[in-house]
């Protein structure tokens, strides 16, 4: 054989070579592919399993909402919280007040709420920081045990808030209380009202501003559960949760699969969740400053959906 052959025989021996580690190649990145996928879906499903606590067949705000509650420490006693808060700056007579109304009407100004509000926003911004490193764990199956504690510590620490500066701003207490296995519809909603409003989700700032019209205005909160589970203000949850639902199938499970691997792992750490925690709360903060509840001088514009009429209805309707 003449080496122009022996060439060519070794050319084409080296492309047969090329081509099956090619192939052989190619088969390996598919398995490795439907392997991650696998484990993806394994774990997606066993995520959702867990954290469906309402039964409904899908994971939504108030799953979410119900599973934080439960996390000891995130709920807030009203009365306990604003007098620790006031305690060391204003006389007993000022507190019992604050205690008794609000804030507002115990004569302390917007400027001093502010104060206290951005404390709280700081020590819970802190706090959140210390379930960075169980978010920048590296992804796989036995991670989404994690998950859902992970996810309910989180929305928790923004529930904390939540209540925090309701209470500040004029609202009553709201009740958190479990009662056998269920939390009462209307602090359910009253807090995906007040999540839609940390997330800018349209219609949650001026449906929460209604709720505090109405309280500021003399209507009691027994009442207003029926604007929160039946009026004006109930789609607008429903669209709150809705949103809340589609954002969870594609940022908390897509997006927290996708990073959370060894290498990118650590996108999702302290820096994420303290970046996005604090633009959140001072949505919430500036929405409930802004209302008769929170500042008696306040003028409410025509825009805020009046509940009180329609309360009223309710009531004349049950009397009759």
């Amino acid at each position: 054989m003449d080496i122009k052959n022996v060439q060519k025989v070794i050319k084409q021996t080296a492309g047969d070579a090329g081509k099956a580690v090619v192939e052989a190649s190619r088969k390996s990145k598919d398995n490795l592919t439907q392997t991650a996928v696998s484990i993806k879906e394994k774990s997606s499903a066993a995520v959702n399993k867990v954290m469906d606590v309402n039964g409904d067949g899908q994971v939504d705000i108030e799953d979410v909402i119900i599973m934080s509650l439960k996390i000891p420490g995130i709920c807030i006693n009203r009365d306990e919280f604003l007098r620790s808060e006031f305690l060391k700056d204003f006389p007993k007579e000022t507190i019992d007040d604050v205690i008794e109304y609000n804030p507002a009407h115990a004569g302390i100004t917007t400027d001093q709420i502010e104060k206290y509000a951005d404390e709280v926003i700081k020590f819970e911004r802190n706090c959140v920081t210390g379930i960075s490193a169980a978010l920048s764990t590296p992804g796989g199956f036995a991670m989404a045990a994690t998950i859902p504690a992970d996810i309910a510590q989180y929305y928790g620490y923004m529930l904390r808030v939540t209540q925090k500066l309701l209470y500040l701003y004029g609202f009553p207490q709201i009740d958190v209380t479990e009662k056998g296995r269920k939390f009462d519809t209307e602090t359910l909603n009253i807090l995906t009202l007040c999540l839609g409003v940390m997330y800018g989700v349209a219609g949650a700032n001026n449906a929460l501003k209604a709720v505090a019209k109405a309280l500021g205005t003399g209507v009691q909160k027994q009442l207003m559960k029926k604007a929160l589970t039946k009026g004006t203000v109930y789609p607008v949850v429903k669209s709150v949760a809705k949103w809340f639902g589609v954002k969870m199938t594609k940022e908390v499970f897509t997006g927290f699969f996708k990073h959370a691997i060894p290498v990118v792992g650590g996108v999702i750490g302290g820096g994420l969740t303290y970046m996005s925690f604090k633009p959140c709360c001072d949505k919430l903060k500036q929405s409930l400053q802004d209302t008769i509840l929170s500042n008696p001088d306040k003028n409410e514009t025509d825009s805020v959906i009046d509940v009180t009429e329609e309360i009223e209805n309710f009531n004349e309707r049950e009397e009759e």
